[in-house]
């Protein structure tokens, strides 16, 4: 991944090309990216995966918003992915860091139809993932860094979270224009150190890191 300051001002609508000189992808890491897009677009016809307009903007609502994450803790090579959806931002992350000695990322699902999807697009690319059908709060996973994008406000997020939280993971989560109202509302209910930063792929949105997570008594 590459540290291009000009992602700030990047266009609402991003091709595959202009992910590639973004983020400094390899080509291994674009077809695999585009394998995926194949596969989405497949699945999307079976299964609500992704509305129409997500399929139409795959390579800025979806692929860079996830891969943006890699910049936010670009050591970290064990992942969960809360709420996995259609694979975004885990999917995304585990073809980025697959070349990379000891990568794992879980993917944590609640609904069995995603499951399938999410294991055959693993299994297709040979993604260093385990995917998991559970509900997230009744995991406690021994990973880096917890992420998780569009599942819930930030005081249920914590709530799904916090067993992996106190193994020792930072929260690093996506989230939109209304990020700050979320933050606010949550420390109704929890204690937490926060750094907040602007999203690459909105400039409303922003990338919460999250650590030393406790209720408030």
């Amino acid at each position: 991944m590459s540290d291009a300051p000009a992602l700030l001002d990047r266009p609402a609508a991003m091709d595959g090309a202009g992910f590639t000189a973004a983020a400094g992808a390899s080509p291994r890491q674009m077809a695999n990216l585009e394998h995926l897009q194949e596969m989405l677009a497949d699945w999307n016809e079976r299964m609500n995966l992704v509305g129409p307009s997500g399929l139409a903007d795959f390579w800025s609502r979806h692929v860079w918003d996830s891969a943006q994450l890699v910049k936010s803790a670009p050591a970290a090579r064990r992942w969960a992915d809360l709420g996995s959806g259609a694979g975004f931002p885990g999917l995304v992350l585990a073809i980025l860091l697959k070349d990379e000695p000891g990568a794992r990322v879980e993917l944590v699902e609640s609904l069995a139809k995603r499951c399938r999807f999410l294991e055959a697009v693993a299994e297709a690319l040979a993604l260093p993932v385990q995917v998991r059908h559970a509900r997230a709060e009744d995991l406690a996973l021994p990973v880096e860094v917890v992420t998780a994008r569009a599942v819930a406000p930030l005081t249920r997020l914590l709530a799904f979270a916090k067993p992996t939280l106190d193994l020792g993971a930072v929260g690093i989560f996506l989230k939109g224009r209304g990020a700050e109202a979320e933050v606010a509302e949550a420390r109704k209910t929890w204690r937490f150190e926060l750094a907040s930063t602007p999203s690459l792929s909105d400039p409303q949105g922003r990338v919460l890191r999250i650590w030393d997570v406790a209720r408030v008594r």
